[in-house]
């Protein structure tokens, strides 16, 4: 549905004729440079044009934890987790196990090979059997 949209925009912006330099022209020039990078979430039919589920998922943690945050690194301890939870949430997975299996599997990655990594997705399929809503954990 956004591809007719989009092609509609390229072969606008390809017809007008602004003058080099002006503020349109500035606009027109950035999209263009940037047209594989707009166009990126047609690749997966699970994305959106916009990231406004995602702002309203973090909307109410944003406004009342990281008030408290007194350091960078606290800030992003605490979003590291918080995004691993909401992509947990987002594959069906019981956000409590999947923390707790990934943070104790996690202890010495260092020493893992990389294939664990793709284990702890949590869309793998090992996640999905051992986290997941539907397979009787609670």
């Amino acid at each position: 549905m956004e591809r007719p949209v989009l092609d509609a925009f390229w072969k606008w912006t390809n017809g007008i004729n602004a003058l080099g330099g002006s503020m349109l022209a500035r606009a027109i020039n950035y999209a263009q440079n940037q047209r594989s990078y707009m166009e990126n979430y047609l690749l997966d039919g699970r994305c959106s044009i916009s990231n406004n589920a995602a702002e309203r998922a973090v909307k109410s943690y944003v406004m009342v934890n990281f008030l408290f945050h007194d350091t960078v690194k606290g800030a992003k301890a605490s979003a590291i987790v918080y995004t691993l939870a909401e992509t947990a949430k987002a594959n069906g997975l019981n956000i409590r196990l999947y923390l707790e299996t990934v943070m104790t599997k996690m202890l010495d990655y260092k020493n893992e090979p990389d294939s664990i990594l793709e284990e702890l997705m949590p869309w793998s399929e090992a996640m999905q059997k051992s986290c997941g809503l539907n397979n009787g954990t609670i």
